[in-house]
């Protein structure tokens, strides 16, 4: 994992951006934050299981179909299953190394 610290690449309102192998995060602090870096090494793992591409169209077509469906670009962005997964187990720091393979996609149907 390569961590750049960089305000320009991120969109407002968020504070980090992952692709593979790089994590840009939009704050100085958040190269200490554990908690930011434990939620970006999912989206690392995340990217690696699906050959990195294909993350990133099936993050783009969830992301369409959820805004269709919550008409709400924030809620749209919460309830990605990659999201989900990031943000549920991102303060458990030992999340990966008990991780199962494809585990996203049990936040794909699931409630929350």
């Amino acid at each position: 994992m390569f961590l750049i610290v960089t305000k320009y690449l991120i969109p407002n309102g968020y504070r980090g951006l992952t692709v593979f192998p790089f994590v840009f995060a939009k704050q100085e602090a958040d190269k200490e934050n554990a908690v930011f870096l434990n939620h970006e090494k999912i989206h690392l793992r995340q990217q690696l299981e699906l050959l990195i591409i294909p993350f990133f169209i099936l993050y783009l077509l969830e992301y369409c179909f959820r805004l269709l469906y919550y008409r709400n670009s924030n809620l749209a962005y919460r309830n990605i299953s990659f999201e989900r997964e990031a943000y549920a187990n991102e303060s458990d720091f030992n999340y990966l190394k008990t991780r199962s393979f494809f585990r996203f996609y049990y936040y794909i149907f699931s409630k929350k």
